[in-house]
């Protein structure tokens, strides 16, 4: 079952094109990493995440996903999901 989302989480998912399957997978596969600014969980794809879901998933769904792996998402303490995007740049808080 997917987490719940906010009314913000869901236009910024449809305003940067991120699909609900992708956002499935990087809940299911991403790594979690505890915002201390925010109180908040950043959940996002590393090399071992992309390696494990590409094992489990196979490599034609990998590469129709490939383009939503750089994409992460802010889970509030209550496990909605805040808000979703794509990453640029590393985090540094991660």
């Amino acid at each position: 079952m997917q987490a719940p989302l906010t009314d913000h989480a869901r236009i910024r998912m449809q305003q940067r094109g991120i699909p609900p399957a992708a956002l499935e997978m990087l809940l299911d596969y991403g790594r979690e990493a505890y915002d201390h600014r925010h109180g908040c969980r950043v959940v996002l794809f590393d090399k071992r995440c992309r390696r494990r879901l590409a094992e489990r998933v196979g490599a034609r769904a990998i590469r129709s996903l490939e383009r939503h792996l750089n994409a992460y998402a802010v889970v509030a303490s209550d496990g909605a999901v805040v808000t979703v995007g794509h990453r640029h740049r590393k985090f540094e808080h991660v």
